[in-house]
């Protein structure tokens, strides 16, 4: 699990709330059902009315990526196609059916069945690529809705600081009234502001940061998969993997295979 992700949200809103707080006056003001409806109820309706049903349902377990890492990271990758490389070398590639079994990851996984099933460099490539275009789809699409939610909280935000002032105008002979039309049209901009400015645009880049380091992986992943039908040598294929690393995170060991 990514630490930072709740963290940040946590100290984000802690921040918030403690701002509140040392003010005076409580929580509750800062309460307003219609204006939680007009900033909530209209960034959902906007992002229906912008995206397909599908790709809007899906945005859940897109946005769980901020919070759990699923991939493997680079170094652990290497290790193991040194591993593969040398038991390839050694015993050839059939000998690597029996270490699918050990790999956890689905899209390596795939690819290691297509080389032992005898696929060309270029089929497996092709493959593969076509698979990491696909993902890499799914991945825009989802950060796009989140986008598009940022971008429409404030607006409605805004729409409802309109609506609060016209409340608020038409109720200037009942001072009871305006109350209620000032809260409406500050406490919809705040609303807006936080939801866009805490949540979505920080989710985004987030997103964003776990598709280019999926998209790095993959591509590794790619790469090893290469080597071990050309026939490399396992030091080829390190050096090979290496260098998708940056020239720091390089030194590391790398386990030999048993």
């Amino acid at each position: 699990m990514d630490k930072a992700t709740p963290a940040g949200l946590l100290l984000g809103v802690g921040l918030i709330l403690v701002s509140i707080a040392l003010g005076g006056g409580g929580l509750m003001p800062f309460i307003d059902a219609p204006s939680l409806l007009i900033v909530v109820g209209g960034s959902i309706a906007a992002t229906l009315i912008n995206f397909p049903l599908s790709d809007v349902l899906s945005v859940f377990s897109v946005v769980k990526n901020c919070f759990f890492v699923k991939l493997p990271e680079a170094p652990e990758v290497i290790a193991i196609f040194s591993d593969l490389a040398t038991i390839a070398r050694r015993d050839g590639l059939l000998a690597l059916e029996s270490k699918i079994e050990e790999i956890d990851d689905p899209f390596l996984k795939r690819g290691l069945e297509q080389v032992v099933g005898g696929g060309a460099v270029e089929e497996v490539s092709n493959s593969m690529e076509t698979e990491l275009a696909y993902i890499e789809q799914r991945h825009t699409t989802g950060k796009k809705i989140v986008d598009s939610i940022g971008a429409a909280a404030p607006a409605f935000g805004m729409i409802g600081t309109l609506i609060g002032l016209v409340q608020m105008l038409r109720a200037l002979d009942d001072p009871s009234k305006i109350g209620g039309g000032m809260a409406v049209a500050l406490l919809t901009t705040l609303y807006g502001a936080v939801v866009s400015n805490l949540f979505c645009i920080p989710l985004a880049g987030k997103l964003e940061t776990r598709s280019n380091n999926e998209t790095m992986i993959r591509e590794l992943m790619i790469s090893g998969l290469r080597s071990l039908i050309e026939g490399q040598a396992p030091t080829v294929t390190q050096e090979r993997l290496l260098a998708f690393l940056a020239p720091k995170k390089r030194s590391f060991d790398i386990p030999k295979a048993a």
